[in-house]
Protein backbone atom coordinates (compact mmCIF):
# COMPACT_ATOMS: atom_id res chain seq x y z
CA UNK A 1 0.00 0.00 0.00
CA UNK A 2 1.15 3.39 -0.91
CA UNK A 3 0.53 6.18 1.93
CA UNK A 4 -0.36 9.42 0.46
CA UNK A 5 1.95 12.12 0.72
CA UNK A 6 0.71 14.37 3.29
CA UNK A 7 0.76 10.92 5.42
CA UNK A 8 4.40 9.91 4.83
CA UNK A 9 5.90 13.43 5.82
CA UNK A 10 4.32 13.37 8.88
CA UNK A 11 5.74 9.32 9.58
CA UNK A 12 7.67 9.26 12.75
CA UNK A 13 10.84 8.36 10.48
CA UNK A 14 9.91 12.20 8.97
CA UNK A 15 9.31 13.85 12.66
CA UNK A 16 12.06 15.23 14.32
CA UNK A 17 11.33 16.54 18.04
CA UNK A 18 13.47 19.42 19.01
CA UNK A 19 13.95 19.70 22.69
CA UNK A 20 14.45 22.78 25.33
CA UNK A 21 15.43 24.08 28.34
CA UNK A 22 15.11 27.38 30.25
CA UNK A 23 15.73 28.04 34.04
CA UNK A 24 15.49 31.17 35.81
CA UNK A 25 15.27 32.13 39.55
CA UNK A 26 12.93 34.68 40.31
CA UNK A 27 13.37 36.86 43.77
CA UNK A 28 9.54 35.74 45.08
CA UNK A 29 7.98 33.43 47.11
CA UNK A 30 7.41 29.65 45.83
CA UNK A 31 3.68 30.50 46.60
CA UNK A 32 3.26 33.76 44.78
CA UNK A 33 5.43 32.28 41.17
CA UNK A 34 2.85 29.34 41.73
CA UNK A 35 -0.17 31.61 42.14
CA UNK A 36 0.69 33.48 39.04
CA UNK A 37 1.77 30.64 36.23
CA UNK A 38 -1.09 28.76 37.50
CA UNK A 39 -3.51 30.83 36.41
CA UNK A 40 -4.29 30.70 32.62
CA UNK A 41 -5.38 34.17 32.04
CA UNK A 42 -1.87 35.30 32.83
CA UNK A 43 -0.43 33.83 29.62
CA UNK A 44 -1.49 36.51 27.93
CA UNK A 45 0.96 38.78 29.94
CA UNK A 46 3.99 36.20 29.05
CA UNK A 47 3.70 36.20 25.23
CA UNK A 48 5.05 39.09 23.21
CA UNK A 49 2.94 41.68 21.02
CA UNK A 50 4.60 40.52 17.79
CA UNK A 51 2.80 36.60 18.20
CA UNK A 52 -0.77 38.31 17.96
CA UNK A 53 -1.81 36.79 21.03
CA UNK A 54 -5.69 36.40 22.06
CA UNK A 55 -7.44 34.32 24.64
CA UNK A 56 -10.62 32.70 23.32
CA UNK A 57 -11.50 30.79 26.38
CA UNK A 58 -13.08 32.51 29.14
CA UNK A 59 -10.45 32.60 32.33
CA UNK A 60 -11.51 35.19 34.89
CA UNK A 61 -10.37 34.16 38.44
CA UNK A 62 -9.84 30.17 37.09
CA UNK A 63 -6.90 28.30 38.35
CA UNK A 64 -5.91 25.52 36.26
CA UNK A 65 -6.80 21.79 36.98
CA UNK A 66 -5.94 18.77 35.20
CA UNK A 67 -8.22 18.37 32.53
CA UNK A 68 -8.30 21.62 31.60
CA UNK A 69 -8.84 23.19 27.89
CA UNK A 70 -7.56 26.79 26.95
CA UNK A 71 -8.01 28.02 23.51
CA UNK A 72 -6.01 31.29 22.15
CA UNK A 73 -5.65 32.36 18.25
CA UNK A 74 -2.06 33.35 17.55
CA UNK A 75 -0.89 35.45 14.69
CA UNK A 76 2.61 34.79 14.70
CA UNK A 77 4.22 34.84 11.03
CA UNK A 78 2.48 38.05 8.48
CA UNK A 79 -0.53 38.21 11.06
CA UNK A 80 -2.12 34.89 9.89
CA UNK A 81 -4.66 33.81 12.58
CA UNK A 82 -4.16 30.31 13.93
CA UNK A 83 -6.14 28.64 16.60
CA UNK A 84 -4.59 26.85 19.26
CA UNK A 85 -6.44 24.98 22.00
CA UNK A 86 -3.70 22.99 24.86
CA UNK A 87 -4.82 20.76 27.80
CA UNK A 88 -3.50 21.05 30.90
CA UNK A 89 -2.96 17.29 31.35
CA UNK A 90 -0.70 17.06 35.11
CA UNK A 91 -0.26 19.39 38.24
CA UNK A 92 1.31 18.70 41.35
CA UNK A 93 0.41 21.77 43.33
CA UNK A 94 2.91 24.18 43.78
CA UNK A 95 5.28 21.98 42.08
CA UNK A 96 4.61 22.07 38.03
CA UNK A 97 1.83 21.48 35.45
CA UNK A 98 2.35 20.08 32.04
CA UNK A 99 -0.15 21.57 28.90
CA UNK A 100 -0.29 19.63 25.74
CA UNK A 101 -1.30 21.04 22.01
CA UNK A 102 -4.44 19.35 21.24
CA UNK A 103 -4.64 21.35 17.66
CA UNK A 104 -2.43 24.17 16.86
CA UNK A 105 0.17 24.84 14.89
CA UNK A 106 2.74 22.35 15.81
CA UNK A 107 2.49 18.35 15.40
CA UNK A 108 3.98 17.91 18.68
CA UNK A 109 3.68 20.79 21.93
CA UNK A 110 4.31 18.80 24.93
CA UNK A 111 5.58 21.78 27.57
CA UNK A 112 6.66 21.15 31.42
CA UNK A 113 6.34 23.93 33.90
CA UNK A 114 8.50 23.46 37.15
CA UNK A 115 8.72 25.36 40.11
CA UNK A 116 11.01 24.96 43.15
CA UNK A 117 11.88 26.91 46.04
CA UNK A 118 15.46 28.07 46.09
CA UNK A 119 14.70 30.00 49.44
CA UNK A 120 12.23 31.77 51.28
CA UNK A 121 12.24 34.65 48.90
CA UNK A 122 13.40 32.81 45.22
CA UNK A 123 12.20 30.48 43.20
CA UNK A 124 13.53 28.83 40.36
CA UNK A 125 11.36 28.49 37.17
CA UNK A 126 12.64 25.57 34.80
CA UNK A 127 10.97 24.56 31.25
CA UNK A 128 11.38 21.68 29.26
CA UNK A 129 9.78 21.78 26.05
CA UNK A 130 9.23 19.27 23.33
CA UNK A 131 7.98 19.92 20.12
CA UNK A 132 7.69 18.91 16.34
CA UNK A 133 7.07 20.67 13.25
CA UNK A 134 4.34 19.39 10.60
CA UNK A 135 4.63 18.78 6.98
CA UNK A 136 8.24 16.96 7.32
CA UNK A 137 11.11 18.54 5.69
CA UNK A 138 9.18 21.55 4.83
CA UNK A 139 8.38 21.84 8.30
CA UNK A 140 11.99 21.22 9.47
CA UNK A 141 13.17 23.78 6.67
CA UNK A 142 10.31 26.55 8.49
CA UNK A 143 12.28 25.46 12.16
CA UNK A 144 15.71 26.29 11.07
CA UNK A 145 14.55 29.85 8.71
CA UNK A 146 12.36 31.05 11.72
CA UNK A 147 10.32 29.00 14.28
CA UNK A 148 13.55 28.38 16.50
CA UNK A 149 14.00 32.06 16.56
CA UNK A 150 10.30 32.50 17.21
CA UNK A 151 10.26 30.17 20.50
CA UNK A 152 13.50 31.61 22.13
CA UNK A 153 12.18 34.93 21.23
CA UNK A 154 8.75 34.18 23.42
CA UNK A 155 10.91 32.46 26.18
CA UNK A 156 13.65 35.19 26.48
CA UNK A 157 10.24 37.76 26.57
CA UNK A 158 8.54 35.55 29.19
CA UNK A 159 11.83 35.64 31.72
CA UNK A 160 12.06 39.28 31.08
CA UNK A 161 8.06 40.30 32.00
CA UNK A 162 8.22 37.45 35.23
CA UNK A 163 11.85 39.40 36.43
CA UNK A 164 9.86 42.62 36.17
CA UNK A 165 7.01 41.77 37.79
CA UNK A 166 8.62 39.75 40.74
Amino acid sequence: VVQPFFELYQSPQFVKIYRKEWESTVQAPIEDVWNFFSSPENLARLTPASVGFEMLTEMSGQKMYTGMFVSHRVRPIAGIPLIWTSEITHISEGSYFVDEQRSGPYALWHHEHHFRAESHSATVVHDILHYAMPLGIIGQMAHALFVEKMINGIFEHRELVIHGMF
